[in-house]
């Protein structure tokens, strides 16, 4: 049933620039930290731009150490436009592999599931092919924030 297979396409890469981690603490749901996001870039074959000031990660890590994600930030893109992107995710990095990371070491990717499904809302008539796109991301974390390669489900 090849009608069925899901193929995608690189819609952007995204840096994002972490400037600072707020922890709530534990809480009825779990760890609750906010991760405030100070900019970033995005590039890709049909959007570029930059990553306004005020987006973040309202993050919540449960008692297996498996973190949800729950990001809001807004696009800048190189043409002056404006595009809303809220996600939801996964971040789960085994202990091993997290001692290694807190340890500065630049782990592969592979090593540990940072998956997430950005959504967009735009007003724009440019962009508006964004208001009815499903993607899916693939992050890694830097030594000083996030990146992603975010893909269009076709």
């Amino acid at each position: 049933m090849k009608d069925l297979e899901l193929r995608t396409e690189l819609l952007f890469e995204l840096r994002a620039e972490v400037e600072s981690r707020l922890d709530i603490g534990d809480t009825a749901f779990g760890r609750r930290r906010v991760y405030v996001v100070s900019g970033g870039t995005f590039t890709g074959p049909r959007l570029r731009g930059e990553i306004l000031g005020g987006a973040g990660d309202w993050l919540v890590r449960g008692a297996d150490g498996t973190s949800e994600l729950d990001v809001r930030a807004t696009l800048s893109t190189d043409d002056g436009e404006l595009i809303y992107n809220h996600y939801r995710g996964i971040y789960h990095v085994p202990p091993e592999v997290k001692a290694r990371m807190d340890g500065g070491e630049d782990v592969p990717p592979s090593t540990y599931y940072f998956r997430t499904t950005p959504r967009f809302e735009t007003g724009s008539a440019k962009y508006g092919w964004l208001n009815r796109t499903v993607a899916v991301g693939v992050g890694r974390r830097t030594s000083t924030g996030i990146a992603y390669r975010v893909y269009r489900v076709l």
